[in-house]
């Protein structure tokens, strides 16, 4: 079991992974806000923590993974009035759609996805106990968290109480501006304002939960406190995390967790990807133009606490790349790689304990490519290689080719015959129609072979 270290957001530094006696590594990490479907930024978290648990199982870890759903939300109540609808209704609507597109990557299903509508009482619960410890407040049927009781506010986000801009609306012609004890503080419990088609009950009043509360709750509830890895991100550290935590630390009297793991956003035309933005590549439109497996090797191609440009060329070149390791699978023994590989597979499994470092591990899984391919050698056996793939949630690039659908095979026999009579327009007319089937035509000395795109 080799020692696995991570990049701890408040300490700023690498820490080593250290479970709990006899406890799964818990792992939580923030999911959507189901306002719309999910777009390509959304999913490097879902991708990063679920290879992530892999890689944990795979060095003999127990682990358990958590991501939320966000289904009750200020921006979830503003599309659904937009739209003339429920919000319940949008919400499941949009739930569906995430599971849909999140399956689609081939990855699996995290271990618990909770939704925040399911946890209003243990939320409340939690809200209760911060104002009976005088680390909240009531007012106008708003709760709101004291900022300035927490002694440790800022150590996450490395920042200033005076630059601890909340993004609430604190105009003063907004209540929540006259309700506030201080600007700093932040929402806990919001009253029911009109529009608002989901309520419940609180010994507040009737309202709804903030963002903050509601994942320290789902988190608990699943993980307890001190669990090992939260994740999300890097535009979540604040003030979502810091107020998650602060949360956390005044009721519970200790931190919600052990280390805190961001990743980058992913860029495009050089701006974070963003619905608010409007720069946004669907994560369904995405998949169904490149593949699932050309999505993953992107998501990984670069460090994931880096920003990652998107376009066109990175996903065709992840798409390049995916063609080649299929490609070089196909020429390997199913068996035993051979010892001398070895060396190359563990550098591989060294450069994920470092920091879940997956450039420096598609460096090692290249080598070994090399090598196991090099010229006048007996093809090896993929035993590394499948391992290998496995940990980077791309075990489908050896699986057998599918056999192509006897429509299929008659259009490429028809081609064949083309090619002989140098009918070479009625070849490419043909290709071009295989090609729009889902298949690529390749010739070879033997024939031909056809391998679905």
């Amino acid at each position: 079991m080799r020692e696995i270290v991570l990049h701890d957001t408040r300490s700023g530094g690498l820490l080593a992974l250290r479970a709990r006696a006899e406890q799964p590594v818990g792992i939580y990490a923030c999911g959507p806000t189901v306002y719309s479907r999910i777009h390509v930024g959304n999913a490097r978290p879902f991708v990063l923590f679920s290879l992530l648990k892999r890689f944990l199982e795979h060095e003999g870890y127990r682990a358990t993974l958590v991501v939320n759903i966000t289904d009750v939300n200020d921006k979830i109540y503003d599309a659904a009035s937009a739209q003339g609808r429920p919000s319940a209704e949008l919400a499941a609507e949009m739930i569906a759609y995430y599971r849909a597109d999140t399956d689609a990557l081939g990855l699996g299903r995290p271990d618990h996805e909770p939704l925040a509508s399911e946890t209003i009482g243990p939320i409340i619960d939690h809200i209760d106990a911060l104002v009976s410890g005088g680390h909240a407040y009531a007012a106008g049927g708003d709760v709101y968290f004291r900022v300035r009781s927490d002694p440790a506010y800022g150590s996450l986000s490395h920042r200033q109480l005076e630059q601890m801009d909340q993004g609430e609306d604190e105009s003063s012609s907004h209540p929540s501006a006259e309700r506030k004890e201080d600007p700093l503080d932040f929402a806990l419990w919001k009253a029911h304002k009109p529009g608002e088609d989901t309520v419940w009950e609180s010994p507040w009043g009737p309202g709804r939960p903030g963002w903050h509360i509601e994942c320290s709750v789902m988190a608990e509830q699943l993980l307890g406190v001190g669990f090992e890895i939260h994740g999300g991100g890097s535009d979540l550290v604040f003030p979502h995390h810091e107020n998650e935590a602060a949360q956390t630390r005044a009721a519970r009297g200790q931190e919600l967790a052990r280390l805190w793991v961001h990743n980058g956003m992913i860029q495009l035309t050089g701006e974070k990807m963003a619905k608010s933005a409007g720069n946004i590549a669907p994560l369904h439109e995405v998949l169904a133009s490149f593949g699932p497996e050309a999505v993953v090797m992107y998501l990984v191609s670069g460090h994931y606490r880096q920003p990652l440009a998107f376009s066109d060329a990175t996903l065709e070149q992840a798409q390049a790349n995916v063609n080649r390791i299929r490609e070089a699978g196909r020429r390997l023994t199913r068996g035993e790689s051979p010892s001398e590989l070895e060396g190359l597979r563990d550098r591989f499994f060294d450069a994920l304990a470092r920091d879940f470092n997956t450039p420096e591990a598609l460096s090692a899984l290249n080598d070994w490519i090399r090598e196991a391919s090099a010229p006048g050698s007996d093809a090896p056996g993929d035993s590394h290689l499948r391992e290998m793939l496995r940990a980077l949630g791309l075990e489908s690039l050896l699986a057998p080719a599918a056999e192509a659908p006897a429509q299929v095979r008659s259009l490429a026999e028809q081609r064949e015959r083309a090619r002989g009579e140098q009918d070479f327009a009625a070849a490419d007319r043909l290709r071009e129609e295989i090609s729009a089937r889902g298949w690529e035509v390749r010739d070879g000395p033997g024939g031909f072979e056809l391998l679905p795109l």
